[in-house]
């Protein structure tokens, strides 16, 4: 399963507006439940992060095999790890 380019959008649009937390992972499950969502600190990975914004590093699951993994590519992506990066602390 792809992740469309208009949920990406989305997606990236949201977590520009909120502050690092735990409620946008939640608002997020809510708006996309066909996702799988993962929330950590960005030190806890070691692949370069698909997209960077303001408060997260944004990284492609996929989820397609017995075993998660980061991938690159949009069209295998079945979820999104954040990695909550601690901006000024």
């Amino acid at each position: 399963m792809a992740l469309p380019t208009e949920q990406l959008i989305e997606i990236e649009r949201l977590l520009a507006t909120t502050e690092a937390g735990t409620s946008a992972v939640a608002d997020l499950r809510r708006r996309f439940p066909q996702l799988t969502w993962v929330l950590c600190d960005s030190s806890d990975v070691t692949e370069e992060p698909f997209r960077r914004l303001a408060w997260f590093d944004l990284h492609l699951i996929d989820g397609s095999d017995q075993c998660i993994l980061i991938t690159a590519d949009q069209a295998r992506a079945t979820g999104l790890v954040l990695a909550r990066r601690n901006i000024g602390r």
